[in-house]
């Protein structure tokens, strides 16, 4: 077909020359070109002539609030986070379930083990109704009608307290020192009883003793003009024969016969020395607020009663037979220092450090037995005891010049320790003879190993390096040395190889002078002279009295494990608490100090007044 050319020209058109699709192209090649000709468009205007395919692909973000990130990179990201957190939580649970191969802790260090055993003879040793945790099954309720039944009597129930030793007496005044040094030990090394676990246990222990104490004068007064010193009777001089805690060998709890009571009115050492234990005591329990006052109200009228009514408590009675006291001065020292640390109280001090005090105490006597401290002598233990108020807190004058003396003579005490000089002989295997060869030696060796031990910590803790013994000056690990070698040779370190404190080691006294411990729990009472049979056998004690330090070997090393010979086989409340305080003092860390501060909770500051002027010079 031809058309006409209007412009002068054939036109040719051909029906199927193009497709559809093909014009469709053609149109938007057209608009391509007419786009690119002509102003941009914005996106919607190009969406709306662009095909999908055409259209520029959008990138999606997520806002953060402080940023705008990809929200792939965003994905990628908290799935990273994701994955890392569950594959820790995977490596934390198989470590926690997996098989440990831990080293063990160390086993404890033979003072701690020591001190274990040596706290469970006070359980061994109470007297009355017994808590259920006392934890001794061969101990029950004993003496229950002690003190009862006697009309027009300041006491009406006399029931607890400990046994002094192996016989069921109950002496006041070695246990009240026992319970001092009890209380001394807790004061300074609160953390080391802490650390060993027996903290709770060793204030159980002072608190039965003090609660007893409390029954054995009007403790509410002010004033008294007597008190309880001794429950029971040991006397069998001129062939006695009477039922008494001495002839009869029987357990506590089938004890039937009448046991008396002492009482005494002009016992200044007695009294002193008591109030020092409740004094202590009182320290130890300065959180709980009461029971810690009622402590000092008795403690301040012990002591009044202790100056106003003068003597010896043992004069022209049995306790001269088994506990003699020589002198009440040195308690006047010791129970007015105790005194002073409960109070804060100036007078006390005054007392405790008065230069004729000092001097009728025996303080620059010297003598053989010097520096030794015992449940008679106290004055190594208050010299010892006001050297620390100097060190730490130094009230100057008009105490320094006593206080001085003290702190000077505390130093030529532990240099008598030392094998360097000859104060002290020295058994073969090493054991210090500070009672000079006389019988059941280690109740003052292991007071000795006490104060050389703390007096090196107090030394320590006011930054001293040490001490001289005349041109000589000595670390404070010498008296450490001292102290352990002692300890040790009691735990078994000794020529025979013998523990002389029960239940320790696989060596140990199995013969030990106790009637409790020699008498099995059989549901048989045995009458007063049935009981010989089992104090006279050489079979051991059916029942082991774990804890109890016996007397000790002779001064040639020697020991009989033999019942009936009490200087080598018994054990004593004194004993065993100074042996306390010297296990808890050498145990566990020695980083591990004295508390210095617990001490002088009730003592205020200290303002030292001037001293006096000097008298008008004179030509």
């Amino acid at each position: 077909m031809y058309g006409r050319d209007p412009w002068g020209g054939p036109l040719e058109i051909a029906a199927d020359s193009a497709t559809d699709d093909d014009r469709s192209r053609n149109l938007q090649d057209y608009d391509r070109a007419a786009l690119s000709s002509s102003r941009q468009l914005d996106e919607t205007q190009q969406s709306w002539l662009l095909g999908p395919a055409e259209q520029k692909k959008k990138k999606k973000y997520v806002d953060l609030g402080c940023i705008i990130v990809s929200r792939k990179i965003f994905f990628w990201t908290v799935g990273s986070i994701l994955a890392a957190g569950l594959l820790a939580g995977l490596i934390a649970l198989i470590v926690k379930l997996a098989p440990r191969h831990h080293k063990p802790p160390p086993p404890p260090d033979n003072y701690t083990q020591g001190l274990h055993k040596a706290l469970m003879f006070f359980n061994a040793q109470k007297s009355g109704k017994l808590p259920k945790h006392n934890n001794v099954s061969w101990r029950g309720n004993s003496c229950l009608e002690d003190g009862k039944g006697e009309s027009g009597t300041f006491y009406k129930d006399l029931k607890g307290g400990f046994y002094d030793a192996g016989d069921a007496i109950k002496f006041n005044f070695p246990k009240s020192f026992a319970m001092t040094m009890l209380s001394w030990s807790v004061i300074e090394y609160s953390a080391k009883y802490e650390a060993a676990g027996e903290l709770n246990h060793v204030k159980d222990i002072i608190k039965w003793g003090a609660d007893y104490f409390l029954k054995t004068f009007n403790s509410t007064a002010d004033s008294i003009n007597s008190l309880v010193m001794q429950v029971g009777s040991g006397d069998t001089s001129g062939g006695n024969t009477a039922p008494n805690d001495h002839y009869c060998w029987t357990r506590p709890e089938d004890i039937e016969y009448k046991r008396p009571v002492a009482v005494c009115s002009s016992c200044s050492d007695l009294a002193a020395e008591m109030s020092a234990a409740l004094a202590s005591a009182s320290i130890v329990f300065k959180d709980n607020k009461a029971y810690s006052q009622k402590l000092v109200h008795g403690a301040k009228t012990l002591y009044k009663f202790a100056r106003e009514q003068r003597g010896k408590y043992s004069e022209g009675n049995e306790a001269a037979t088994f506990y003699n006291s020589t002198l009440y001065w040195d308690e006047f020292v010791w129970g007015g220092a105790w005194l002073y640390y409960a109070t804060g109280n100036n007078s006390y001090l005054y007392i405790a450090t008065h230069p004729k005090m000092a001097k009728h105490a025996g303080a620059f006597w010297g003598g053989p037995d010097y520096g030794v401290l015992s449940w008679d002598n106290k004055l190594a233990g208050a010299q010892v005891l006001l050297s620390r108020l100097r060190l730490f807190l130094s009230p100057g004058y008009p105490y320094e010049e006593i206080l001085s003396a003290f702190h000077n003579q505390t130093g030529i005490i532990m240099c008598s320790y030392l094998p360097y000089f000859n104060s002290f002989n020295r058994t073969k295997g090493g054991l210090i003879q500070l009672n000079h060869g006389r019988p059941q030696p280690l109740q003052y060796v292991v007071n000795a190993a006490f104060l050389a031990t703390l007096y090196s910590d107090y030394l320590e803790a006011s930054d001293t390096p040490g001490w001289t013994c005349g041109p000589n000056f000595y670390t404070t690990d010498v008296l450490r040395r001292f102290a352990r070698t002692q300890i040790d040779y009691i735990l078994g370190k000794n020529p025979r190889k013998m523990s002389y404190l029960v239940g320790f080691g696989k060596h140990y006294p199995k013969h030990v002078h106790h009637r409790g411990a020699s008498i099995p729990k059989n549901k048989i009472k045995y009458s007063c002279k049935g009981g010989w049979k089992w104090r006279d056998t050489k079979k051991p004690n059916p029942n082991t009295i774990v804890g109890a330090m016996v007397a000790g070997p002779d001064r040639h090393d020697g020991f009989r494990d033999v019942r009936t010979n009490y200087n080598y086989t018994e054990p004593t409340l004194a004993g065993n608490a100074g042996l306390v305080a010297a296990l808890v003092a050498l145990s566990g860390d020695k980083s591990v100090g004295i508390d210095k501060n617990t001490m002088f909770s009730a003592v205020p500051p200290l303002f030292p007044n001037p001293p006096p002027p000097p008298a008008p010079w004179k030509p």
